[in-house]
């Protein structure tokens, strides 16, 4: 561990030279690149500052011990501070485990209403607004890049992109089936049904990350629709791409002009790419999967809301809360928090 944090703080000060140098602050993408790779080392970095400092702490206590007069709180320092280093190792366990790429990344959100008709629509509308309110209280952007209205209420599908900081490594966890038990608006007998909603969570693929040809697409476009009146665009701005090697299809139509809905397009192309790019690479590495808390298999069961109850339990982890309504205000802090953490322990114990 020590090495370990060694070689993160020489290279953490040799950014900071690099950083100072003139040639290289004037070149903005190396000068983000380097910034970015800093930002990266920082947490390790003021880890090990603070563990160096505890080992001084300890070196200089020790030497007191046998002082007639600070003898006794030598003695109570070094507890405190062996308590501290214990709890500070225990720290940098986590701090230093094998990041995720993507961790930092921004995402795009694919909901579906599934199983359940009418109902499941609903409730992917449902989950939007859920997933809205938790992004205003992380203090991310959120722009949507398409939907279908359900003449019920809902959505049949919406998709979004979540911008901010480490957006993925919190979503990251929400790919999978939900299922929702509730009275639906149009049961007249009060019998709880049970309906499905889908969500993918595909981190933001740059142009970097996958190499796309003009060749491979066909692009069409046609007029949009909307709730009538001025919601309707009367010129043929919606945009949809097809990528003809995978049969991947996106469409956009939520922009004013033809050229944003096709930069969303090609965007949203890019990430479905991208990650299933990732899934073949994890699908090599074989049974690796299988150890995680989420596939991120639409076909997944992961959570259950259980209106009549007020329940939410997450079945990857055995997580159970009874705050429904708490969390469907966005308030999902509890729930990400225990998944990252089990995450984390199941690395620790090298199950990953």
């Amino acid at each position: 561990m020590k090495e370990r944090l060694q070689a993160i703080e020489e290279r953490y000060n040799e950014l900071n030279a690099e950083l100072t140098n003139p040639e290289v602050l004037g070149d903005i993408k190396k000068t983000l690149k380097l910034s970015k790779e800093q930002a990266s080392l920082k947490e390790a970095y003021d880890a090990y500052q603070e563990y160096k400092q505890i080992i001084n702490d300890l070196e200089e206590a020790n030497e007191l011990v046998k002082d007639s007069e600070l003898g006794e709180f030598a003695k109570e320092e070094i507890q405190r501070l062996n308590q501290c280093l214990t709890e500070l190792e225990a720290q940098i366990e986590i701090i230093l485990l094998p990041k995720d790429p993507n961790d930092e990344k921004n995402v795009i959100v694919e909901i579906r209403g599934a199983a359940g008709g009418d109902e499941a629509n609903i409730f992917a509308g449902d989950l939007y607004r859920m997933y809205s309110k938790y992004a205003e209280k992380e203090g991310w952007k959120l722009d949507v890049l398409t939907e279908e209205h359900s003449d019920a209420g809902g959505f049949p599908l919406i998709e979004f992109m979540v911008k901010g900081e480490n957006v993925y490594s919190k979503l990251k966890y929400e790919s999978g089936a939900h299922r929702v038990q509730r009275v639906p608006v149009t049961e007249t007998q009060g019998r709880v049904h049970t309906s499905t909603a889908t969500v993918v969570v595909m981190p933001e693929a740059e142009e970097v990350d996958v190499e796309i040809k003009q060749s491979d697409l066909r692009i069409d476009v046609y007029r949009s629709t909307g709730a009538g009146g001025q919601c309707v665009n009367t010129t043929d701005s919606a945009v949809r791409i097809t990528h003809l090697p995978t049969g991947v299809v996106v469409t956009c139509q939520n922009e004013r002009s033809q050229l944003q809905n096709k930069e969303k397009c090609m965007q949203m192309l890019r990430t479905r790419l991208y990650e299933a790019k990732i899934r073949q690479q994890e699908e090599e590495l074989g049974n690796e999967r299988r150890n995680k808390i989420g596939t991120g298999d639409r076909s997944e069961k992961i959570r259950t809301y259980n209106y009549p109850q007020n329940r939410v339990t997450d079945h990857r982890i055995g997580y159970t809360t009874k705050n429904l309504d708490r969390v469907m205000e966005g308030n999902l802090e509890d729930i990400i928090t225990s998944l990252i953490t089990e995450d984390q322990n199941r690395k620790l114990r090298g199950e990953e």
